[in-house]
């Protein structure tokens, strides 16, 4: 039987020892490759929102991918989701947004429904896919979202200690007036793991572990 080969696309090269590891464990028997251009998120950042250039180099990576021998090809990032929608379209095997599987999972866990980002770019993005989740599913759900504000800064500038209090301070907070809390940034989960009271809080969940968990379904 032909080994399954599964490309993941990331917009930071910090996000390929997580999924190596992820996958090492998870998927033990699939060949993963990755391709990382954290200039995609910048030029988000920079433009305020998700172009149509950007789409198209999105669009490239996809072909790039499926032209390696994907099988699967999962892309890591949420501020690029909409353009991933759209490139799948075009390509011949198997696309997922990394998010899909923890929205889907938030929607079948709780009615009120938290969204935390550190990036506006990727907050908006990740909000939309969970209504979206729901409405397939036949849910109603309410989205609470929070933007951590500076939280992104200070971690490209070194200070994960600044960017780790922001994030636990909106997560304490959100977790008053929900049933579940979804990260909108994969970066984000490590905080999750250092808070205090784990047993009181509301779930918390993550994409990179969820999404893996879900490619060892299907592949």
């Amino acid at each position: 039987m032909k080994q399954k080969k599964l490309g993941l696309i990331h917009t930071s090269a910090t996000l390929v020892p997580v999924f190596a590891q992820l996958c090492k464990a998870k998927l033990p028997d699939v060949e993963v490759f990755n391709i990382a251009d954290d200039s995609l998120v910048k030029g988000i950042m920079a433009a305020g929102s998700l172009t149509a250039q950007i789409s198209r180099r999105v669009a490239g990576y996809l072909e790039s991918a499926e032209l390696a021998g994907a099988d699967y090809i999962m892309v890591t990032c949420s501020s690029i989701g909409p353009a991933v929608e759209a490139a799948a379209k075009l390509i011949g095997v198997p696309v997922l947004r990394v998010d899909q599987p923890m929205a889907d999972q938030a929607v079948q866990r709780g009615k009120r429904i938290g969204v935390v980002a550190t990036l506006r770019t990727t907050l908006v993005p990740t909000a939309d896919l969970v209504q979206r989740r729901a409405q397939a599913a036949g849910k109603d759900v309410q989205i609470t979202s929070r933007l951590c504000e500076g939280a992104f800064e200070a971690l490209m500038n070194g200070d994960t200690a600044k960017h780790d209090a922001l994030v636990t301070g909106a997560l304490k907070h959100l977790s008053k007036q929900t049933d579940v809390i979804v990260l909108a940034q994969a970066s984000m989960a490590r905080v999750v793991d250092g808070l205090a009271d784990a047993g009181k809080r509301v779930p918390i969940l993550a994409s990179p572990a969820i999404a893996v968990d879900y490619l060892a379904t299907v592949l």
